[in-house]
């Protein structure tokens, strides 16, 4: 990537006068602007010479606004970027702790100087700002927004470290401690950075202005300011008012993430959020040279940790899936006009709203009653008609979407679609008739896809024509919030419907990742080995409370047994016996799951508190058996016990050729699964751990990938 440089030019700025706008004689405004020379595909990113050209430029025009040669100073992006953070490879590469505060100190001595020019500093944010590019438009005086912006936020605690150019001191004296640890650490968990309606509302700037002339109007809004106009602020938090609000954000963090512990341990530590609040409270009523020192030391913490690194390389994994490996040239993809979806259930309908929403194609649902194939409609009218409430969607778009996506239950209507959905049943058999049936209504060139979970996409397409057209599209629940795609290659499936396949995908908006056509496929085979590891555990005596606790520290994204309620549990017995026949012995048998699907047993209670982990019922452990004090396990047994099974299964699909790399099965987990980006994946969270050079005598990635070498 092309290093990010300072552009600098003089604008006039316009002085206001009652009832009309003219030019201010020989005043100006320094304008600086951040470019890499590359197009919008390429994010400027700020890297440590970055910092260096900035902070000399801006001693610069200091000199020149002590001699009145400037009355103001603008910093903005080239076209739709502001700038995309600090250039995370090269804080990756740092190896010492003295290059760690070098690098928070650089960032804050550049940055500084824009609240000390002499003169007022305006951010003119003109694309996504993110990490270090939002703490760049923080340290000015002022603030607009385009009102296109894609994002802006501070993810820093999601890679393990801290706002640490002045973000951690800045903000909350902006915008007020609730909303800046929404900002810094509960968005960033959750992947949901700001739109500008939010950057707004929230005091992150202070103007939201048109995206058709918005560096114009940002400069003549400064105009205004500099003749007088008042730019409201916010009045500081009190102190028992603050302390309030962090207590419960510790509190939450606690309950969703555990204690901070030392990654040297056990490597099951995450301590950038429990950092980033105590840079809050202790950064309250410092100046910014105390302040600042703060956060050079704490971000030179982190940057020595496991977790930034496993953290950065996650990033790396999921920016990189956008280009999925062993993917067929997209040249060969057929084009997709016309989709059919056979099913109107949940999973159908979701995918309609999906593919009208994003190919922007006729999609026909297709059902065996009119009953099912109105609910599927009545879903996609209630999700367009929650789109348009919450701002997502506008009422034209909704309008095109509604009348795109139409229902029946006559087969003959999936005639002329360039690829057809199945989202039936999770049985073989119905999944063989519906290709079988749709065979014999589409061109001969028409794609078919699968959305089986686990089943076996070469067997679907044994008895068909044309089984080389057949290919698995595994979508994840919920299909509009779920990135991945899981793109399945069965025994005789064509380049040209793999192709297609991909290019569907992507057209979607979703990251794909390919794999071989064996069971579970990579995300279901590891996600369902290790519920049946949490289960197989209560079945041999352990306290569905102890297992339930057991995968804490990892920071997934609920416990086992609440997953298994999301999903259902008589699909995840269905999975976990398919697997279990197929694969043997690893998967567990569970009488006591099968009791809780015959008896329609409740298996979780509510939150403690929005946010919050739902946790097993303990009435559950009597579908289970009476706990065995000789053979249960604490919860680290549990998690050794989890932890095996992975390692050695993880081992086998890569001998099976399931994928060709562990990054893959990475990428998957993370995309598919939730698997936090503190732990860097799968396989290299068990590299740190120790597992795999203990059970397979070799680690899965070489020595200091996603780790401190």
């Amino acid at each position: 990537m092309s290093t990010t440089r300072i552009l600098v030019r003089d604008v006039d700025l316009p002085l206001v006068e009652p009832g009309r706008t003219r030019l201010r004689g020989g005043g100006r405004m320094a304008l600086l602007t951040l470019d890499n020379g590359e197009d919008h595909r390429r994010p400027s990113v700020i890297s440590p010479e970055t910092i260096a050209e900035l902070h000399e430029v801006l001693l610069a025009q200091r000199e020149r606004a002590g001699r009145g040669e400037i009355q103001a100073l603008g910093v903005t992006g080239k076209p739709y970027c502001f700038a995309a953070g600090a250039d995370l490879k090269r804080v990756a590469e740092v190896r010492t702790r003295e290059q760690a505060l070098a690098l928070g100190r650089d960032g804050h001595a550049a940055y500084r100087l824009l609240g000390e020019l002499g003169v007022p500093s305006f951010a003119f944010v003109n694309g996504i700002a993110l990490g270090g590019g939002l703490e760049l438009a923080l340290a000015c005086d002022y603030r607009t927004l385009s009102g296109d912006v894609p994002a802006v936020g501070l993810p820093e605690t999601s890679l393990g470290l801290v706002p640490g150019w002045g973000g951690s001191t800045l903000l909350p004296r902006l915008v007020g401690v609730e909303a800046a640890i929404d900002i810094i650490v509960d968005r960033p968990a959750a992947n949901r950075p700001m739109r500008p309606h939010d950057a707004g509302i929230l005091d992150v700037v202070d103007r939201v202005l048109d995206p058709a002339d918005f560096l114009a109007s940002s400069i003549e809004w400064a105009g205004h300011v500099l003749v007088g106009q008042e730019v409201p602020r916010r009045a500081p938090d009190g102190e028992e008012e603050a302390a309030t609000i962090l207590a419960a954000a510790r509190d939450r963090v606690e309950a969703v993430w555990g204690h901070t512990v030392s990654p040297r341990e056990d490597g099951d530590s995450r301590p950038a959020q429990h950092r980033a609040l105590d840079l809050i409270e202790r950064t309250r009523g410092l100046d910014l040279t105390q302040a600042y020192a703060l956060e050079d030391e704490v971000l030179a913490d982190l940057i020595m940790t496991d977790e930034m690194r496993s953290s950065v390389y996650a990033f790396n994994l999921v920016t990189g899936a956008k280009r999925p490996q062993g993917a067929p040239d997209a040249a060969l993809a057929r084009k997709v006009s016309r989709v059919g979806i056979v099913g109107a259930g949940l999973m159908a309908a979701q995918i309609a709203l999906l593919v009208a929403r994003r190919l922007r194609v006729p999609v026909v649902m297709r059902d065996i009653d009119d009953e099912r194939a109105a609910a599927g409609l009545g879903f996609v009218a209630a999700e367009v008609d929650r789109s348009v409430h919450r701002g997502r969607l506008t009422r034209d778009a909704a309008e095109r979407v509604l009348a795109s996506v139409t229902a029946t239950t006559d087969l003959a209507d999936l005639a002329g679609c360039d690829l057809v959905i199945e989202a039936v049943t999770e049985r073989l058999d119905l999944k063989k008739r519906v290709f079988a049936e749709v065979e014999e209504v589409v061109d001969a060139e028409a794609v078919l896809a699968t959305n089986t979970s686990a089943l076996s996409v070469t067997a679907m397409a044994a008895d068909l024509r044309h089984p080389e057209r057949v290919v698995g599209l595994h979508f994840f629940n919920p299909v509009a919030a779920m990135p991945l795609v899981e793109v399945i290659r069965a025994e005789r499936t064509d380049e040209a419907s793999l192709a297609t396949a991909y290019a569907v995908t992507k057209a979607l908006g979703k990251s794909a990742v390919g794999s071989a056509d064996r069971p579970g496929f990579v995300v279901n085979r590891l996600l369902v080995l290790l519920l049946g590891r949490i289960v197989g555990a209560v079945e041999r005596g352990t306290p569905v409370g102890v297992a339930d606790r057991a995968l804490d520290v990892l920071g997934l994204p609920m416990p086992p047994f609440q997953l298994f309620d999301l999903v259902g549990p008589a699909v995840g017995l269905h999975v976990l016996q398919s697997l279990r026949a197929e694969l043997g012995e690893a998967f567990p048998a569970s009488p006591g799951l099968e009791r809780i699907v015959a008896e329609r047993l409740p298996i979780v209670g509510e939150a403690a508190a929005p946010g919050l982990p739902r946790r097993v019922l303990p009435e559950l452990q009597e579908a289970f058996g009476p706990v065995d004090a000789e053979t249960a396990l604490d919860e680290a047994g549990v998690r050794d016990d989890v932890l095996t099974a992975l390692t050695l299964e993880i081992d086998r699909m890569l001998a099976e050729g399931v994928v060709a790399t562990p990054s893959a099965i990475d990428t998957a987990m993370i995309l598919g699964a939730g698997w936090p980006f503190h732990l860097g994946g799968i396989t290299p969270y068990l590299d740190r751990l120790g597992y795999s050079e203990r059970l397979l005598g070799r680690r899965f990635l070489p020595e200091g990938v996603a780790s401190l070498p």
